[in-house]
């Protein structure tokens, strides 16, 4: 018998544990893109831009979720956010401070399409080295 689902099935997976693991959610993304490269290497390109997109949109969700804090002093702990603005957001991949960092942008109102953006362009450089990693 074989258990293992379709590639359909484990990238509509990659695509919601990527978007949960960018939530305030506890999640392993990573763990899910080697799990599909590993059993459908042909599918590469679309596990990097679904893993990519999920893991952009759950960070775009922190970021709207910062959107309802108001507005008052800044902490200093946002120094780096407010000092460098929305290419602080490439850092938006790393444990600990990235969910943080997203939910922070909202809170400082930075511009959202760039925030975005740079919250893929760091989320998408980490699963495309993990993927060169396995590969």
């Amino acid at each position: 018998m074989d258990f293992m689902p379709d590639a359909q099935t484990s990238l509509t997976g990659l695509l919601i544990a990527s978007f949960l693991a960018a939530t305030l959610l506890p999640g392993g993304s990573e763990a899910a893109l080697l799990a599909v490269l590993a059993t459908y290497p042909e599918r590469r390109d679309a596990a990097l831009l679904l893993a990519t997109a999920g893991n952009t949109a759950g960070g775009m969700v922190s970021y709207a979720m910062g959107r309802f804090i108001p507005v008052g002093t800044v902490p200093a702990r946002l120094a780096l956010l407010q000092r460098h603005g929305t290419p602080a957001l490439l850092l938006s991949w790393t444990p600990l401070i990235g969910d943080a960092l997203c939910v922070a942008a909202g809170w400082l109102r930075l511009p959202p399409w760039r925030s975005a953006l740079m919250m893929a362009i760091g989320k998408g450089a980490r699963y495309a080295v993990l993927a060169g990693l396995m590969l």
